[in-house]
C-alpha cells in the first residue's frame, strides 16, 4: 500500500499565498488528491513551507580544515533537523558528493574550493595562489563545483595592518569572466569596502558578509542584481575575531568594530537599495551548524519584513539557486511549522515536520485511528 501525506493548513507557495492542502505521492507534490483505492494516507498539519535554503554552509569543514565524512554526516543532519534541506556550500575542501546519494540528507550546491591569496586566508581552507594563477583556477574549481566559484576578496593584510583587497582589479575582470565562460557564476568573501567595488566592476554575481557596502557600492549592486548573503550570525562575532589584533594591528580591529557596529544598518540600506539577499549562516568553519533560524531573525533585526525574510529563505532563494519550491510536482522538500512563520519568524526555529525527497522524515502527528 502506497503512503500518501495529506499536509493540511497553509500551504505557503509565496509570500502573498497560500493554499489549504497539499499531498506528497511518490515524492511530489501535488494539489490533486489521489483517487482509487491502496493508499495509506497519512496527514499532518501545521503551516508548510519549501525546505529552508542556507546559502553559506560549509559542510565537511570545521574550523581547523577538512572532516572526516562522520563528522560532515552529523553537521548535514543538525541542519536538516533545523528545517534547512537545501544548502549552497560556498568553499570546502572536502569531497562530500556521496551526500547526494542519501536520500535523508539535504541537496548540497557547491562551489568548489576556496580560492585565496597566498597567506590571506584560514589555514588548509584554500587554494593559496598569487594573482597570475588565478583564472586558471576558477576555470578549474568552476567544473568541479555546481555552478559556482568561492573567490577570498579580501582579508587582514600584515603589511598595512588593515583589510586590503587581495586580487589586482584586472585579474577580477578576468576571472569572472572565465568563470561565465565556464558556466558558473562568482562569490566572494568581503568584509571591507574596497573588494566591493572591485568585485562589482568585475561583475561578480554575488558577495559574502558585505559588511563594508557603502553609498557607492550599493547603488552598483542594486544597479547590477549582485546578491549579497550577510550571514550575520557570523558578523556578530567580529569584536571577538578581531580581539586578538588590538595592540599589534589597532587600524585593523578598529575597522572591524566599526563593520560591527554599523552592520545592521548596512543590511538594511541594502535590502531599501534592492539588493537580493539570502540567509546564509557560514556554519563549518568557527560556527556550529543548524543556526538558520537564527539568522532569518538577524535579518528581520536589521529591519527586513518577515515575509522578504521567508523570500529570502525558501522560495526566492530556491529561484536563485535553479532549484525547485512548492509547486505541482516538484519533490517534496518541506518543512511544517506549528504556527505562522509570517506571524512570528521565532516559529522557524522549531519545526513541527520535515519532509525529504517525499519522506517524513521527523514530525508531524498521524490520524487518530
Amino acid at each position: 500500500m502506497a503512503t500518501v501525506l495529506h499536509l493540511v493548513g497553509d500551504i505557503l507557495v509565496g509570500p502573498q499565498d497560500s493554499r489549504p492542502e497539499c499531498w506528497v505521492i511518490g515524492g511530489q507534490v501535488t494539489y490533486a488528491a489521489p483517487t482509487g483505492a491502496g493508499h495509506d494516507v497519512q496527514t499532518v498539519r501545521g503551516w508548510v513551507l519549501p525546505g529552508l535554503v542556507d546559502a553559506h554552509c560549509h559542510v565537511g569543514l570545521d574550523a581547523h580544515g577538512p572532516v572526516d565524512a562522520a563528522t560532515a554526516e552529523a553537521q548535514v543532519r543538525t541542519d536538516r533537523d533545523a528545517g534547512t534541506l537545501l544548502i549552497r556550500d560556498a568553499g570546502n575542501p572536502s569531497d562530500t558528493r556521496w551526500i547526494d546519494d542519501r536520500e535523508d540528507l539535504p541537496r548540497i550546491v557547491r562551489a568548489g574550493r576556496h580560492i585565496a591569496r597566498t597567506r590571506r586566508y584560514v589555514r588548509n581552507y584554500a587554494h593559496e595562489i598569487e594573482p597570475d594563477e588565478l583564472v586558471a583556477h576558477v576555470r578549474l574549481e568552476a567544473r568541479r563545483g555546481d555552478g559556482w566559484v568561492k573567490l577570498v576578496g579580501d582579508w587582514i593584510d600584515r603589511d598595512t595592518g588593515d583589510l586590503t583587497p587581495c586580487w589586482p582589479r584586472q585579474a577580477l575582470v578576468a576571472a569572472v569572466a572565465a568563470a561565465h565562460e565556464e558556466g558558473a557564476r562568482t562569490t566572494a568573501h568581503c568584509f571591507g569596502e574596497q573588494s566591493l567595488h572591485d568585485f562589482a566592476a568585475a561583475g561578480t554575481d554575488c558577495i559574502e558578509h558585505a559588511t563594508g557596502l557603502d553609498e557607492e557600492s550599493t547603488r552598483a549592486f542594486a544597479a547590477q542584481g549582485i546578491t549579497i548573503v550577510p550571514t550575520l550570525v557570523n558578523v556578530a562575532n567580529f569584536p571577538d575575531l578581531a580581539e586578538p589584533a588590538r595592540d599589534k594591528y589597532p587600524t585593523y580591529h578598529r575597522h572591524m568594530l566599526d563593520l560591527h557596529a554599523r552592520r545592521y544598518a548596512t543590511i538594511a540600506q541594502a535590502f531599501e537599495a534592492g539588493i537580493p539577499i539570502r540567509t546564509g549562516t557560514d556554519a563549518g568553519g568557527a560556527l556550529a551548524h543548524g543556526l538558520i533560524a537564527r539568522e532569518a531573525l538577524e535579518l528581520e533585526r536589521a529591519g527586513l519584513p518577515r515575509t522578504a525574510v521567508l523570500a529570502a529563505a525558501t522560495w526566492e532563494a530556491r529561484e536563485w539557486l535553479g532549484r525547485p519550491g512548492i509547486e505541482e510536482g516538484d519533490p517534496a522538500d518541506l518543512v511544517v511549522y506549528p504556527a505562522d512563520p509570517r506571524a512570528d519568524l521565532q516559529v522557524l526555529g522549531d519545526p513541527a515536520a520535515i519532509i525529504l525527497r517525499g519522506n517524513r522524515i521527523r514530525g508531524g502527528r498521524r490520524p487518530a485511528p
